[in-house]
């Protein structure tokens, strides 16, 4: 068996309180028991299974925990913004050294159980990030490029969960994100017209990215419109290029400034801490606290931060007729109209999302109707989709997309009668 020192390691010493490293370093150090290999395997079997792991199994395993658990070079790499010191960058190429034998041998050369060479799971899975790591180590057989190849995904993903998801919440017990396996969004061509909207969305959002000055947006209009898939189809599109999604709840403003101390760590990544249907009562205190985030707070917002929010309310805080009415017993009127404008006003960039007209909201039926194969006649478009829209809430997006799902699970579909005139 080829020989693995594991106990050498310098800055990647935090993979060896692994349990499976440890079933690994039990095995290497007593070669002739089997059932320490046969544990080993077995448990890096069921682990391949969870994560979706094929070809060689122990390369696998120290490619998901260099990424994933990190270490020193890697939390340098993120909180320097790419670049680490010439000492640190040496210790880390003496551990690839040690870590050799798992890039370029077979995993029976370490471990003699050849179902690990190229193991096939029952649902095998890999992520964007892990393929582009995949990418980088191809053909590395030296220290140093594996080295380089390590710090280029540090650099562009990060590491942890931070590299391995595209959108996160907030653990409120735990202070930590907790990464979204299952996030689901949108692509921008999926989102059919509000192309003014979607510009100003998009530019916004470049400009953050490239370290240009750039806006908190507060996206506001008509429910069902899109606005919440245009900022989730912001963390898809820019996820390679270091942009992610922080989804929080009203009920979490109180740990902003534990989160951006969390997301000011991570400075080669960009966030989006993203509120949906955001909006507060007059009895609402928590709204002080996205005031204070945004603008005006004794620790400054990090640079690498953005605040994205949704409202069906232009100005968040609602407000009753009473409110303006002269008769009311506050002295000072005005202020308190102020007060209630003032959040929304913090928001730099504004984009309205108006309903859709008739024609929009049938391109928006008929763009997914095609994307199942499925091509209706015009007129027949606009009778059905006017049908369902009376039945219904109103054209929107969402609208549009019900009719969809309507139509396609429908065993009879839905049809409509030609009136001829005369």
């Amino acid at each position: 068996m080829k020989k693995l020192y594991l106990e050498e390691l310098l800055v990647c010493r935090s993979i060896l309180n692994d349990s499976l490293v440890q079933k690994l370093s039990a095995s290497l150090a007593d070669p002739e028991n089997i059932a320490l290999s046969s544990d080993f395997a077995g448990s890096l079997i069921e682990k391949a299974e969870n994560e979706g792991w094929s070809g060689n199994l122990i390369r696998s395993l120290f490619l998901h925990l260099l990424s994933q658990e990190g270490s020193l070079a890697a939390q340098m790499t993120e909180s320097s913004q790419g670049c680490i010191g010439k000492s640190l960058w040496q210790a880390f190429i003496k551990d690839m050294t040690v870590l050799l034998p798992v890039f370029n041998q077979t995993a029976s050369s370490i471990i003699p159980i050849s179902l690990l060479d190229n193991y096939q799971p029952t649902l095998p899975t890999t992520s964007e990030s892990t393929k582009y790591l995949e990418a980088q180590l191809q053909d590395k057989t030296t220290p140093e490029d594996i080295t380089e190849a390590f710090l280029a995904f540090y650099n562009r993903y990060g590491y942890g969960e931070i590299a391995g998801h595209q959108a996160f919440c907030w653990d409120e017990k735990r202070k930590k994100l907790v990464g979204i396996k299952h996030f689901e969004a949108m692509i921008f061509d999926d989102i059919i017209g509000y192309n003014r909207q979607k510009t100003q969305l998009i530019s916004n959002t470049e400009a953050f990215i490239n370290n240009r000055p750039a806006n908190n947006v507060l996206l506001v209009g008509s429910r069902g419109t899109g606005k919440s898939s245009g900022v989730k189809a912001l963390a898809r599109t820019y996820y390679s290029v270091g942009l992610r999604l922080v989804q929080m709840t009203k009920s979490q403003l109180e740990d902003l400034p534990v989160i951006m101390s969390t997301l000011r760590k991570y400075a080669s990544k960009k966030f989006i801490i993203f509120f949906d249907d955001l909006s507060f009562e007059e009895s609402d205190s928590q709204y002080k606290y996205l005031k204070s985030a945004i603008e005006g707070g004794v620790e400054s917002r990090p640079d690498n931060v953005l605040i994205y929010a949704t409202s069906n309310r232009r100005h968040l805080i609602k407000e009753t007729w009473r409110d303006r009415a002269d008769g009311q017993d506050e002295l000072f009127r005005n202020d308190s109209i102020n007060e209630t404008i003032s959040l929304s006003d913090r928001f730099g960039l504004v984009i309205t999302y108006l309903e859709p007209t008739q024609d929009e909201y049938l391109d928006i039926i008929d763009h997914f109707l095609k994307k199942e194969g499925i091509t209706l006649d015009r007129e027949e478009l606009r009778v059905l989709g006017h049908r369902w829209n009376l039945e219904h809430s109103g054209r929107s997006g969402r609208s549009a997309r019900q009719f969809v799902t309507h139509y396609l699970g429908s065993e009879e579909k839905p049809t409509y009668t030609r009136t001829v005139q005369e």
